[in-house]
C-alpha cells in the first residue's frame, strides 16, 4: 500500500467517524428536546404558534 492510498485511507475513515458521531449527536439531542417538550407540555406549558391558530 502506498503512502497515498494509505493516506486517502485514514481520511475516508476520519470523515467517516466524526459524520457518524454527528449522525449519533443529532439524535441523542433530538430525544433530548422531545423529551423536554413533552415535560413543558404535561405542565400545562402550551406553544405560541397554538395561540396562533386558534380564533
Amino acid at each position: 500500500m502506498s503512502a497515498h492510498a494509505l493516506y486517502v485511507t485514514a481520511a475516508y475513515g476520519i470523515t467517516a467517524v466524526v459524520l457518524i458521531g454527528l449522525i449519533g449527536w443529532i439524535l441523542f439531542d433530538q430525544r433530548a428536546r422531545k423529551r423536554e417538550l413533552a415535560e413543558l407540555e404535561a405542565a400545562g406549558v402550551q406553544r405560541r404558534s397554538d395561540k396562533a391558530a386558534k380564533p
